[in-house]
């Protein structure tokens, strides 16, 4: 299976990461749906974050430990995070990902 967020991951793209470690990378998303929307991804395939939890839990922490990290350093007064986890609820591509939304208001319920 061919996996643009691996891809990414791997740096095939030369993608400019916010964020990057041996397990963690960060980058702003192509078709961003506020100011500032970020995708924090495990380098690792998982094909969504229920995969990701059972699998590697602390992996998972560090998605939003960066999300806290980049929501200061983007000066971010309040932020949204979300994990779309299939396709009823919007999950396009199917390696997990944070959603780090945030530079305007939100309404809810969000959908």
């Amino acid at each position: 299976m061919e996996c643009i967020f691996c891809k990414i991951a791997s740096g095939e793209f030369g993608t400019e990461f916010l964020f990057a470690d041996a397990n963690v990378v960060a980058f702003r998303d192509l078709t961003p749906q506020a100011p500032t929307h970020i995708l924090i991804i495990p380098r690792n395939h998982h094909e969504d974050v229920d995969h990701l939890a059972v699998a590697e839990p602390a992996t998972l922490a560090q998605l939003f430990q960066v999300a806290t990290a980049l929501a200061a350093q983007e000066g971010l007064t309040g932020h949204r995070t979300v994990f779309n986890t299939g396709e009823s609820a919007g999950q396009s591509v199917f390696h997990a990902h944070l959603h780090l939304l945030g530079g305007r208001s939100f309404a809810w319920p969000p959908g």
